[in-house]
């Protein structure tokens, strides 16, 4: 059993945008720029989003965060973003999810420039993801695809069970999968059998937040577990959504959580908003 760290990765995708963030500046004189949009007191949120602002300051980014209250209106938020895309220092914009109740999610995120949807969100690259054209994808499936790739973890003709059909990370994530030309099974809360489907996956990717959902009995011998799910137990205790310690030993590779897939979320970002940068020099 090996573990896939993803701390380790994640600095090394950090040190990879340093370096494209020094060579922009120094060929085009440009600085990408990532602007946060942050609604409402959700503690995880503005911890997220204070991580990402750490993270773009080691890179040399230049970012802003829009903090913004509880009750404010949604067509306030559709000004910001409107505002944003209009500003040419400005390469990648993020709505902080989840938002209020009161706001309609679909509509801000297509508000956003697919130019600078380095989040992956918005409908046109979608789309483009669904047809495997460039564009942008989601943060967290990409740094799945990119753990693969730093393992030698080939997907190609592989059986892969993806727990969750959520438009951030299943959905995405099993398109990711089709596009590298793996055979892809997307199960949810739906599913009638979920054991049939995990135990004879070769590569089981999960995160719905359900703690220890895949147990030893759902894994067979030798196979891929990426575990997406973050969840704080009463006692304080970070776990995923896989057992480790049972399903660990059966495992050939599975990431632990924390420092699995976590870390390479916003080591995605940064190389997203990287990209849209480098978009922005070749428009120039």
């Amino acid at each position: 059993m090996e573990l896939i760290d993803g701390k380790a990765l994640a600095r090394v995708i950090r040190e990879e945008v340093r370096q494209g963030v020094e060579k922009l500046q120094s060929e085009h004189d440009i600085v990408p720029g990532l602007a946060v949009i942050l609604v409402g007191n959700d503690p995880a949120s503005h911890a997220y989003v204070k991580m990402k602002a750490k993270a773009c300051k080691e890179v040399g980014f230049y970012s802003i965060v829009h903090e913004m209250p509880e009750t404010i209106s949604q067509d306030e938020i559709v000004a910001t973003i409107e505002m944003m895309n209009a500003n040419p220092r400005i390469d990648g914009i993020l709505v902080q999810l989840p938002l209020p109740p009161h706001i309609d999610t679909t509509r801000i995120l297509e508000v956003i420039d697919p130019a600078k949807d380095v989040d992956g969100f918005h409908p046109y690259n979608v789309g483009r993801l669904a047809t495997d054209l460039d564009g942008f994808a989601p943060c967290t499936p990409l740094g799945v695809m990119r753990m693969f790739e730093e393992y030698g973890i080939d997907v190609q003709g592989k059986d892969v069970c993806v727990v969750g059909a959520s438009n951030i990370v299943g959905k995405p994530m099993a398109a990711l999968l089709l596009n590298a030309n793996a055979t892809v099974t997307v199960t949810h809360i739906y599913t009638r059998d979920l054991a049939a489907h995990t135990s004879r996956a070769d590569i089981v990717i999960v995160g719905v937040g359900v703690p220890g959902l895949i147990k030893a009995d759902m894994i067979k011998e030798g196979a891929v577990v990426i575990d997406i799910g973050i969840n704080r137990l009463d006692d304080g205790r970070i776990v995923g959504d896989v057992d480790f310690d049972a399903v660990a030993p059966k495992c050939n590779y599975i990431t632990p959580v924390p420092g699995g897939v976590g870390p390479m979320t916003i080591a995605m970002l940064l190389s997203n908003t990287l990209k849209a940068a480098r978009n922005r020099a070749e428009r120039k």
